[in-house]
């Protein structure tokens, strides 16, 4: 019953707080100037109580505030993704040069995931943890997949452009889309640290 009471009591504190009270409330009160000017006469409470009613129907809606997200839950996620791309990569049998290339697109990821101010810096980006996450999750494993998929296919049908040339060009594509975002973290970062130089300069200055 407490609960229930409390429930009530919160349902309306929360509509005085509303627009739509409050915009009825100043309705109203025009209404009661009306009726002191004696412009309204004998219907009076029905004019200040239509005037109210029409300020409750014409106020905006209530802004309904969107969930919070946290970045860096997602970067937790997405770290764990990552592991299980790693087992999947060591499993795999690639051709040397595309392992090599591989191994270098992985370090990229490895370094903008590992817990400290990198991981900071980019999950501040919501592109960038897009990208890498579209990378982690979809991009590397089906390139990977692809390339064995049309081996079999090209031991059977020889001919055309081989899987091996496919496979390095989509790793290098990957890998050069990692150091840009790479290199515009570390961009950012240095923005930052040049507007913190500039602000204590400044403030030295200005001491």
């Amino acid at each position: 019953m407490a609960t229930s009471r409390r429930a009530g009591r919160a349902r309306v504190l929360a509509y005085l707080e509303s627009r739509k009270n409050l915009a009825g409330s100043a309705c109203g009160v025009a209404g009661l100037g009306l009726t002191l000017a004696g412009a309204a006469g004998a219907y009076w409470p029905l004019v200040v109580a239509g005037l109210y009613g029409a300020g409750a129907l014409i106020a905006p809606p209530e802004r309904t505030a969107p969930p919070p997200f946290d970045p860096r839950e997602e970067l937790g996620v997405l770290r764990g993704d990552f592991g299980r791309l790693r087992e999947y990569a060591d499993a795999v049998e690639l051709p040397a040069q595309a392992r090599d290339t591989l191994e270098e697109l992985l370090g990229l990821y490895a370094a903008l995931l590992e817990p400290g101010w990198v991981a900071e810096v980019l999950a501040a980006d919501p592109e960038a943890v897009h990208a890498v996450s579209r990378a982690v999750r979809q991009d590397v494993p089906e390139s990977v997949d692809a390339y064995h998929r049309t081996r079999w296919w090209d031991r059977m049908v020889p001919g055309g452009e081989s899987p091996e040339r496919h496979l390095g060009r989509q790793l290098g594509m990957l890998r050069e889309e990692a150091r840009r975002v790479t290199a515009d973290l570390h961009e950012v970062e240095a923005r930052r640290q040049q507007t913190h130089t500039a602000y204590l300069e400044e403030r030295g200055r200005s001491s």
